[in-house]
């Protein structure tokens, strides 16, 4: 059974149909890329996954039950976490609060624990402290545990936002424009780590425009257009379809020579 499963999805806005149809998958443990020109509704799936739009239509399914149409927290309870295509950090807040932001969705506390700080509370408090470093330690940020957010380099802005959806407990995490604003150094070791996600057990779905790394990384790819999926497939296969040629006006054949 997949580990997500979107089944024939549709999302209008007004007059236009941003989501037209949609069906995919994800198995655990893969690395899936979802891609397409500006403006074909990648960015609008990832919301209807997260819970930000409701859906007119179809159904979801995350590790055998349905989430369509659930408020964000349940679906983050759940075991869906996020990136953003803009950075979205608390800039002005320690690499270890960030984390401790994730690991906060899954406090087993209530509020008179925090109000008097009950041994539950510090308790509980200890081990998301422990597992906030353990993180950083697997994302390659332990040196930066005290440092701000702000003074990261950009490529460590990028691994601390994914350590704070790692946080949360995900089983899936989705990375919206990883690559985005990298050069190709970045790029590479930025596949690196992904693939590194994969080998400790996160699956992984990913909307990216750099086709150097889409094509490197990613088991399978559907591709989007106008809101309709336009073509699906392993790598190579999705390379050679005409219509994804056409639907990037020969963008992805370039790169593939």
């Amino acid at each position: 059974m997949a580990l997500l499963e979107i089944n024939n999805v549709s999302l209008s806005f007004g007059g236009l149909k941003a989501v037209d149809d949609v069906s995919l998958y994800v198995n655990k443990g893969e690395i899936v890329s979802l891609i397409g020109p500006n403006g074909a509704g990648k960015t609008t799936m990832f919301n209807i996954l997260t819970g930000i739009y409701k859906i007119d239509h179809g159904g979801i399914l995350f590790d055998g039950y349905p989430i369509q149409n659930k408020i964000p927290q349940d679906i983050v309870k759940a075991g869906i976490s996020r990136t953003f295509q803009n950075i979205r950090l608390f800039r002005n807040i320690r690499v270890i609060e960030n984390v401790l932001v994730g690991c906060h969705i899954t406090i087993k506390y209530n509020f008179f624990d925090a109000l008097f700080r009950t041994p539950k509370y510090r308790r509980a408090e200890r081990q998301n402290m422990v597992r906030a470093v353990r993180l950083l330690y697997d994302v390659g940020l332990s040196h930066r545990v005290h440092d701000y957010a702000s003074n990261l380099p950009y490529g460590e802005q990028r691994k601390l936002e994914i350590a704070r959806a790692l946080a949360t407990g995900a089983k899936l995490i989705l990375l919206d424009e990883p690559a985005a604003g990298m050069n190709p150094q970045e790029s590479a070791e930025l596949l690196r780590f992904i693939l590194g996600l994969r080998g400790r057990g996160y699956t992984i779905l990913m909307i990216e425009h750099d086709m150097s790394v889409v094509m490197n990384i990613s088991d399978r790819i559907y591709v989007l257009d106008y809101g309709k999926l336009i073509s699906q497939g392993l790598p190579q296969e999705v390379a050679n379809d005409p219509k994804v040629i056409e639907a990037y006006l020969g963008g992805i054949q370039n790169v593939e020579n």
